[in-house]
């Protein structure tokens, strides 16, 4: 399972850091961060991906559920989107 994050959607509500501690705040720029995630290379928007760990991937999915701006988007292994 793959999260893609699009920090430039983000509007800074934090839902996802107090649903998954894979995301953590930004005070200074009022977005979130998903801690290890990298830049996808053929974006220049700011999308970041990262694996989801096999034990985490509940927290992932409420993490994508409860941002209001649809910032944050869950693929299962064979790239099929999950959530939103």
């Amino acid at each position: 399972m793959r999260i893609e994050y699009d920090r430039s959607t983000c509007i800074g509500m934090f839902q996802c850091v107090v649903e998954w501690d894979a995301f953590e705040r930004d005070e200074t720029a009022g977005k979130a961060v998903l801690v290890d995630g990298e830049l996808r290379e053929d974006d220049e928007r700011g999308v970041f991906v990262r694996e989801v760990p096999d034990d985490a991937e509940l927290d992932a999915k409420f993490a994508a559920r409860s941002c209001p701006v649809d910032a944050i988007t869950v693929y299962d292994d064979d790239g099929t989107q999950l959530v939103p």
